[in-house]
């Protein structure tokens, strides 16, 4: 497939594992949860790689995530978190108060965006109206902006908390289609979407329909969350594939110069 950038007129973005680095962020605020085992246990971060650690913790983290937002859709996602954080350390068996899981649950704003992640967001504002499709909540999102993403424009922004559902259920797409012509006059065939997450972002937005999307792969398949492309390769309709935001923005500014 030949991608063609000139062909879009809106991008639907995946901020965390896309701009923001959510990896980095949640493992470096569960690390402490490891920390509290007996030294003898196998999963005592001591007794492992940083990689092996990072794997556990977030695998273990990816999993408890789902559940709950299956479980409870309305609910906000810094209390997704901390419902995830008393889950882990509840398996885990290490002590724990309701004061540390909130205090997870508010880390959102504070995760890194990824260095290319604010020059090339600026750079695809030249060409694109952009919005974000995310599963968090208004609050949340708006310490991200003002924090890490600071310089950064959206044309629209839809949350988990607005449509009362977390991706990858349909309605939050439909949410996002719907509103994309009604505050911004573009229509579904004129929407790329742009995402980390297989799970979340790239199947469900083959199975509605969208045209094929653009996977910004950061990590690859050493990435703990989102999904592996073996997994879903059979499920997803991808565009292109980018290792970074940056990639894509230099590709994308390069398709402008030449069709002018």
């Amino acid at each position: 497939m030949v991608f063609n950038p000139t062909e879009y007129k809106l991008l639907s973005f995946d901020i965390y594992g896309t701009l923001i680095d959510w990896e980095s962020g949640i493992y470096e605020a569960l690390l402490p949860l490891l920390s509290k085992l007996p030294q003898e246990d196998p999963h005592h971060p001591d007794r492992n790689t940083p990689g092996a650690n990072r794997r556990f913790i977030l695998t273990e983290y990816t999993n408890f995530e789902l559940g709950i937002q299956t479980e409870h859709p309305t609910l906000a996602y810094s209390k997704i978190l901390a419902t995830a954080y008393e889950r882990i350390a509840a398996k885990l068996q290490v002590p724990f108060d309701k004061a540390e899981a909130e205090e997870f649950g508010a880390t959102i704003g504070k995760w890194p965006a990824f260095p290319d992640t604010v020059a090339a967001m600026q750079e695809l504002g030249r060409h694109y109206k952009l919005v974000v499709l995310s599963n968090v909540n208004n609050a949340s999102f708006s310490r991200t902006l003002a924090g890490p993403l600071k310089g950064v424009k959206f044309d629209g922004i839809y949350t988990a908390e607005d449509i009362g559902s977390y991706k990858p259920d349909p309605r939050n797409l439909q949410y996002m289609v719907e509103h994309a012509e009604k505050d911004l006059g573009v229509k579904k065939d004129e929407i790329l979407k742009v995402a980390q997450s297989l799970q979340h972002d790239h199947r469900p937005a083959k199975k509605f329909g969208l045209r094929p999307s653009v996977w910004i792969k950061r990590s690859e398949d050493d990435a703990s969350m989102g999904g592996k492309y073996q997994e879903f390769k059979d499920q997803v309709q991808l565009a292109a594939s980018f290792s970074t935001l940056g990639e894509f923005a230099a590709e994308v500014k390069k398709g402008f110069e030449e069709a002018k």
